[in-house]
């Protein structure tokens, strides 16, 4: 039954955005096929086979280890006042300034060419395989590992190139995505092997879903990718320097962004309980949900709270859903665990439009405000990514 369900919320998402297209005879149906079918050999692979297993583990545990080499400078800095407090004190030291490290690791990594030759020739490979554009390919890639502005700003020079129906799809790419540098805030929140098969899943999810919104067809002439590099460092040491300055940036942006969003959340809950006898925003955003995460998976009896969780990340982002989130874990099933994670896993959220508006309007002011023109279509575009990813999750929970 589990399964029929399963089965039942895809056919949905796909002809939600059939009914969305803008071009339903242009519909790349064989490169949607491919994609779904990667999508459930990946999940099939990682979740249930002895070498997908030992695959995140080993993935796992080279993030907990980088953790404890952040952790270390953390702790240098601070003098153990992070393990001595309590409360918000312990997840913007040991949580948050962790994004400081793994930003100078993902600038590292830049600067020595080592994650751009990955990038790209996975993103050739993508491209090969389903026949989607070079530009929508490597950005899907790309996007696993930068976050929204990075990416988009990586394929600037090719901007003149993008119709409103490209610039929907690498847009709707940068949203369904999470910048590498904060993967490990997530997994010191969240269980990794759900975290770290999102990835993946939300990439191919994002491109599914925009590639049957908005379809394209290019020339192969004109097919052509050149990437904008990122990274402006001279040497080794100016590149660490400049990771970590924009970790920090990162890290005291989110820090800012929560206690905004979780002050806000409290006031409209309190507005909300005022005026409907106690009910808040989130009770009902997990009863608007709840027949949704029926279909991905959830047992019915979690099916509310799950559905305030996701609501919760829709309407705020994915750090103050997963802070919630966590205090769950050991009321949950592992499948509600395993399926909310895998939606979490994304930056699919209002606050998200605004970003992707933004960078695109410093870009090129014109595809900017084309950006903002179709953002709400963007979000849901997004939104249903996350659930199809989670979707898929579920069926080999």
């Amino acid at each position: 039954m589990g399964i029929l369900l399963g089965l039942l919320a895809i056919v949905i998402v796909l002809g939600i955005a059939f009914l969305m297209s803008n071009d339903k005879k242009n519909i790349n149906l064989r490169g949607i096929g491919i994609m779904l079918a990667l999508q459930l050999f990946t999940t099939w692979f990682m979740f249930n086979t002895d070498i997908g297993q030992a695959i995140i583990g080993a993935i796992s545990a080279g993030f907990n280890k980088l953790i404890e080499f952040g952790t270390e400078g953390v702790n240098f800095v601070l003098g153990g006042i992070a393990v001595e407090e309590g409360g918000g004190g312990v997840f913007f030291f040991n949580v948050l300034l962790l994004i400081i490290f793994f930003a100078t690791i993902l600038s590292v990594l830049t600067y020595l060419k080592i994650l751009p030759f990955i990038i790209k020739y996975l993103g050739q490979a993508l491209s090969y395989i389903t026949g989607l554009p070079k530009i929508e390919s490597f950005n899907a890639v790309n996007s696993i590992f930068f976050g929204q502005s990075e990416a988009l700003i990586a394929i600037k020079s090719q901007f003149h190139q993008l119709s409103d129906n490209r610039l929907y799809i690498v847009s709707a790419s940068a949203m369904g995505s999470v910048s590498a540098s904060i993967v490990g805030a997530y997994l010191g929140m969240l269980p990794a092997q759900y975290v770290l098969v999102a990835l993946p899943l939300n990439m191919f999810s994002a491109l599914i879903v925009a590639s049957i919104i908005a379809p394209v067809k290019v020339d192969k002439k004109e097919d052509i990718v050149e990437i904008q590099d990122v990274s402006n460092a001279k040497s080794f040491f100016e590149a660490m320097g400049n990771g970590a300055l924009d970790g920090g940036r990162i890290a005291l942006i989110v820090a800012t962004m929560l206690i905004a969003f979780i002050a806000s959340l409290e006031l409209v809950n309190w507005a909300f309980a005022g005026i409907f006898n106690g009910f808040t925003l989130q009770e009902a955003l997990g009863y608007i949900i709840a027949p949704l995460g029926l279909l991905m998976g959830i047992p019915w009896a979690e099916a509310i709270d799950a559905g305030a969780i996701m609501g919760t990340k829709i309407v705020t982002n994915e750090f103050v859903a997963m802070l919630e989130f966590q205090t769950m874990l050991d009321q949950v099933s592992e499948k509600t665990v395993g399926v909310v994670t895998v939606f979490l896993t994304s930056f699919a959220n209002f606050s998200s439009i605004g970003i992707i508006a933004g960078t695109v309007q410093g870009i090129d002011s014109e595809k900017g405000g084309r950006v903002s023109g179709f953002g709400m279509k963007l979000l849901i575009g997004a939104t249903l990514g996350s659930v199809l990813s989670a979707t898929i999750a579920g069926l080999f929970l």
